[in-house]
């Protein structure tokens, strides 16, 4: 059944001017949306997806120009006056913005913010607003919603922030709802959470939604129609099935090749170079540098449509060409090394990090926030050990604990046979070009105001490695070449570069004073899968090359399979399941081992749906018994009684689970 025509975009432009060369960060988009279907927009950061959505509402800064048409249910939304705008904002047009916690007004509770949209949309007042307010809060499964809805931004979770996003833009019923990566940099239970809602509120409600994505399996699971965006332009369009079973243009295979999924021991593809400037007229096909099939047309002429079948399309000249057979995904990669065993490298025992909740005049502990309660692990040299959870599970307080950078309240952190606890001054500053971090938002982790070089060299003058002045430039140059930037990157400030040579830059640091343990901390987490291809390789050829152990943070089990050796899995401070890659992930023991790749969204293939309920219990006050329990499917009696003790399942793999009990 064909659905109905709700909006409509014919040859959409918007240009922004400022004080150099206008950007045409819109260049010709055309597109339609169905009631009641999703339409996804993928792409790299910078192709213009976010700025497509903002034209559609002419929520642009006052120098941007939009043209072109806009018909929402055949209206043409750039004829309206400004005042008729904002009827058609939040009433019929509503946006999910990326990130909740800078998108939500810290100074007004969650309920005056969602009032606002029914006052201004609804009749609604008094006991029937609130009423209402109670309702929506209810719809998108925030609970204890009486309590919540006078609740402000900051005492709620991130998926709490982001479902009260959602509340808000469906406070008016609109028909279309955009959600800018309504996913982006969250845990995959709360990815799974927030998608299976708007799945479930658009079946309810018939509207439809503008889905702004880089994460292919978040596509594959919500969308029913696909748009691939580069460099202001559509290059292709196609339903979810043709896309993901025949994608066409060389970009759309590139963004396909570079994902870590099913790639163990191989080299990711990368797209080399970057997205090209918007700020001159295009000419020839956008994506010519950086194609692997470009030929001699593709810099003479800018390529049309051609159709490939019925709703599908693609800007490119292969298919006249007749070479879109050579459009083959790459498999060819670098086998496994294989390491030797060893003592390990590191060695951490029963590790316990507990912050104080003072209170009173006299600013006494009045409880715990046991962050880190009881952990054990160890790396050896050369290998990857990945650390995944929940956000709020105490994963980046190990990494600091271990690296001395929060003092731990017990337990053992021995580095090659040093215990590190025990150390302080300089004989623990010594101790620091061995380890080192990098942290999960370069552009926040790296000086604004330092260059390049100085960034580099201060960890190596500061620790008195390399002789003089003209030494450690020479290690810059050496680290520049070893992490793929350019030498004259040392005369550049940090704004100056993109997210993915920052990240690169960030790395470099860590190796500047050649340390054998390097703590990652989420830092592919909210990259391109182009850029994430790019710091993967980087840190897989790094690891190989020098030797390089990691503890790898994060929440992406696609990351953690393509690059780890060992995964330990954690809830709430304790490590609950332990054992190498494919041990665990292939066939998980664990409750909530199992309820988090449930939860990871696939291109291919489905997996059993496992539902996990409610929230990360708080660390002030863990669940009695397993801390999972409240949450588990498979609780029982003894699991509310006693926290089980770590078995052993194999000599490389323990759990802790009262399922697994001997004669159990």
């Amino acid at each position: 059944m064909t659905r109905e025509l709700l909006l409509r975009a014919e040859n959409l432009r918007t240009v922004l001017h400022g004080a150099g060369e206008p950007v045409r960060a819109v260049d010709g988009v055309d597109l339609e949306i169905r009631r009641g279907e999703t339409f996804a927009i993928v792409g790299e950061s910078g192709c213009g997806k976010t700025m497509t959505a903002l034209s559609l509402m002419r929520l642009l800064p006052e120098s941007g120009v939009v043209s072109g048409t806009v018909e929402l249910a055949g209206v043409d939304l750039l004829a309206l006056p400004e005042a008729a705008m904002r009827e058609v904002r939040g009433r019929r047009i509503a946006m999910i913005f990326q990130e909740p916690a800078t998108s939500l007004n810290p100074v007004l509770s969650v309920g005056t913010q969602i009032r606002e949209v029914l006052e201004r949309h609804t009749g609604l007042r008094g006991a029937k607003l609130r009423a209402r307010v109670l309702e929506l809060l209810d719809s998108v499964g925030i609970p204890d919603a009486a309590r919540r809805v006078d609740e402000y931004p900051f005492q709620l979770s991130g998926g709490l922030k982001q479902r009260a996003m959602i509340a808000m833009a469906l406070a008016a019923g609109p028909d279309l709802l955009i959600a800018d990566e309504p996913t982006t940099a969250v845990d995959v239970t709360i990815q799974s959470q927030v998608l299976e809602l708007l799945s479930g509120l658009q079946e309810k409600n018939g509207m439809a939604i503008l889905l702004i994505t880089h994460d292919l399996a978040v596509v594959a699971r919500m969308a029913h129609r696909v748009a691939v965006m580069y460099a202001g332009q559509i290059v292709e369009v196609a339903d979810r099935e043709r896309f993901f079973s025949a994608p066409q243009h060389p970009y759309s295979r590139k963004l396909f090749e570079a994902l870590p999924t099913g790639k163990r021991g191989m080299e990711l593809a990368v797209i080399k170079g970057q997205v090209p400037p918007l700020t001159r007229e295009f000419r020839r096909c956008r994506f010519t540098e950086r194609c692997d099939f470009a030929f001699e047309r593709c810099s003479a002429e800018a390529p049309g449509w051609t159709r490939i079948a019925e709703g599908h399309e693609v800007r490119c000249f292969l298919r006249e060409k007749e070479r879109a057979g050579a459009l083959q995904r790459s498999e060819a990669g670098v086998a496994p090394a294989t390491l030797p065993e060893s003592t390990p490298l590191l060695s951490v025992r029963n590790l316990k990090v507990h912050f104080p909740i003072r209170q009173g005049f006299f600013q006494r502990a009045a409880g715990w926030v046991k962050a880190v309660d009881g952990t054990s692990l160890e790396i050896r040299a050369g290998r990857t050990l990945g650390l995944v959870g929940e956000s709020g599970c105490g994963k980046t307080t190990v990494g600091k604990a271990i690296l001395q950078l929060v003092r731990p309240t017990s337990g053992e952190v021995q580095f090659d046979g040093v215990e590190l606890t025990r150390l302080r001054g300089g004989e623990l500053r010594g101790r620091r070009r061995d380890f080192q971090i990098i942290f999960q938002d370069p552009y926040a982790s790296l000086n604004p105001r330092m260059r390049v070089a100085e960034v580099l060299s201060e960890g190596m003058a500061a620790l008195g490695i390399e002789a003089n002045a003209a030494a450690r430039a020479r290690r810059v140059a050496e680290i520049l070449d070893q992490v793929g930037l350019a030498r004259d990157s040392v005369e550049r400030y940090p704004h100056e570069f993109s997210g993915g040579q920052r990240q690169r830059i960030a790395i470099a640091r860590a190796l500047a004073v050649r340390p054998r343990l390097i703590v990652c901390d989420e830092p592919t987490s909210a990259l391109d899968v182009s850029v994430q291809a790019q710091i993967l390789n980087l840190l897989k050829s790094l690891q190989r090359e020098l030797g390089l152990s990691y503890l790898f943070i994060t929440h992406n089990l696609a990351v953690v399979e393509y690059l780890a050796h060992e995964v330990a899995v954690m809830y709430l401070g304790r490590i609950v399941e332990r054992g190498t890659v494919d041990e665990v992930l292939r066939e998980p023991k664990h409750p909530y081992t199992q309820a988090l790749l449930a939860a990871v969204p696939k291109i291919e293939g489905t997996r059993e749906v496992i539902r996990l309920e409610g929230e990360l219990p708080s660390p002030v006050n863990p669940p009695r018994g397993c801390h999972f329990h409240p949450r588990c499917p498979k609780a029982m009696a003894e699991c509310r009684e006693r926290y089980p003790e770590n078995l052993a399942l194999s000599e490389t793999r323990t759990v802790a689970c009262w399922l697994y009990k001997p004669g159990g």
